[in-house]
């Protein structure tokens, strides 16, 4: 998709909105928007390559030598990663509301993620404390890089608008994605021994493509002049309790927020073990997994454009139920697979899912965002998000080193039922939501 076709300028003429200081009043231009979207093209190739595609079958098999137990360390791992976010990622949301420096604090965070990412190359086998301690710190990283970036949404968009830019960073997401999954193909194709290579590229291309996002992206808001006897922590902080607080009298966002928390419970569960799945159970070489996961790529974009649209016209719940529902036929599918087939049609399906999910669930906690909060609740997004890595991730690699991935996959159903479940009851029309959220 080119930056053409986006939208006519027009359409983003508008004052931003949730801002948490006077803004920067300056119209936003598709510039702007192909520059945000670029961060999801940029970071797309981690969660790709490093949880999804090839790591954790290196580390599994070369790494800790194909101990059983490694299914289980690297759920441990990915959760430990998210509950650092958790407790770091509310108060660096409120803190960059205060100093205005999302932009800064989002290429800090990617220079860290890229810069352990590619020291896994010197990760060999019989290391896997060194190989944990930097998956750990790179999604980490990656984690709040993820939230910083989300923060940036409702100072681009509109309630009218929110759904279709988020699907737009989502497909170029997974066109990032995409390429990756070539360059590593390219690679690993290239020799023997070639792998580890795969996580040197990973690790410049976050960088190098997110450098747009850093060029063409406004910080919109500005500092806040700071009380006579508070410290740049205490107001940081001030301003998160204050959130903490007032979450609940926000009820249909925090209601969604728990939905949301147990959706991606189950989905980043799926990214994060997917690999193992189709190296153990169905014995796919590593160039097959990887084919597979271009059609999953391809259909990832179809997705989050697709149901960014739907969004718009038939409103939020619609497209979220919709896409849960998929998810659950698709965890019930690959439970039961048995041939390579058919796991690429599962995938297929899978792909399409997970970019309507993730694109809607943005874009609806944009639309139910107070106005002046965007970097803290935000930073409250990012705080049930990975809650779900802490809780889905083990669960299922614990499932898997001791009943078996089909059983693993099929319990991981359950999550999305519940999301599903709690989802229903909700209405998420953005003037019916907000009207209710005030205090």
């Amino acid at each position: 998709m080119r930056v053409s076709q986006l939208a006519p300028v027009n359409a983003y003429a508008f004052t931003p909105r949730h801002m948490s200081q006077p803004a920067d009043q300056a119209p936003v231009k598709k510039s702007e928007i192909f520059g945000w979207c670029c961060f999801d093209f940029a970071n797309s190739a981690f969660t790709t390559i490093i949880i999804t595609a090839v790591y954790f079958v290196y580390f599994q098999k070369v790494v800790m030598s194909g101990a059983a137990e490694a299914s289980t360390w690297w759920g441990v791992a990915l959760a430990v990663s998210q509950l650092g976010a958790i407790i770091v990622s509310p108060f660096i949301g409120a803190l960059a509301d205060v100093q205005a420096s999302k932009k800064k604090f989002l290429m800090a965070t990617a220079i860290v993620c890229s810069l352990a990412t590619a020291s896994l190359y010197f990760v060999g086998p019989g290391e896997p404390l060194l190989a944990l301690v930097l998956v750990v710190l790179a999604n980490f990283a990656f984690s709040l890089s993820e939230t910083l970036c989300a923060g940036f949404l409702p100072e681009i968009s509109t309630p009218q608008n929110a759904g279709r830019i988020s699907g737009y960073g989502w497909s170029f997401g997974y066109f990032g994605g995409l390429l990756s999954l070539v360059l590593a193909l390219l690679i690993i194709k290239s020799g023997e021994g070639r792998v580890p290579w795969t996580f040197v590229m990973t690790g410049v291309f976050f960088m190098l493509a997110s450098l747009p996002t850093l060029l063409l992206v406004r910080e919109r808001a500005r500092p806040r002049t700071l009380a006579p006897g508070r410290t740049l922590f205490a107001e940081a902080w001030g301003a998160n309790l204050r959130s903490l607080r007032e979450l609940p009298s926000h009820r249909t966002l925090a209601a969604f927020l728990v939905s949301l928390m147990f959706s991606t419970a189950g989905l980043v569960a799926v990214v994060a073990f997917a690999g193992g799945y189709a190296d153990g159970v169905l014995k796919m070489t590593p160039e097959e997994f990887i084919k597979l996961l271009v059609v999953l790529q391809l259909s990832g974009v179809a997705g989050a454009y697709g149901f960014g649209l739907l969004q718009d016209r038939a409103g939020p719940k619609f497209a979220l139920s919709l896409s849960l529902i998929l998810w659950i036929f698709v965890c019930v599918a690959g439970a039961y697979c048995s041939s390579k087939l058919q796991f690429y049609g599962i995938g297929a399906l899978a792909g399409i899912a997970m970019g309507a999910l993730q694109s809607a669930g943005r874009a609806v906690v944009s639309t139910l965002t107070p106005e002046g909060r965007g970097g803290e609740f935000f930073g409250f997004w990012g705080f049930f998000t990975k809650l779900a890595g802490v809780i889905g991730q083990p669960v299922f690699g614990v499932l898997a080193t001791h009943f078996g991935f089909r059983t693993a996959i099929l319990v991981n159903a359950g999550f999305f039922v519940v999301g599903l479940v709690i989802l229903l009851p909700l209405s998420l029309t953005p003037s019916v939501a907000v009207a209710r959220n005030e205090t």
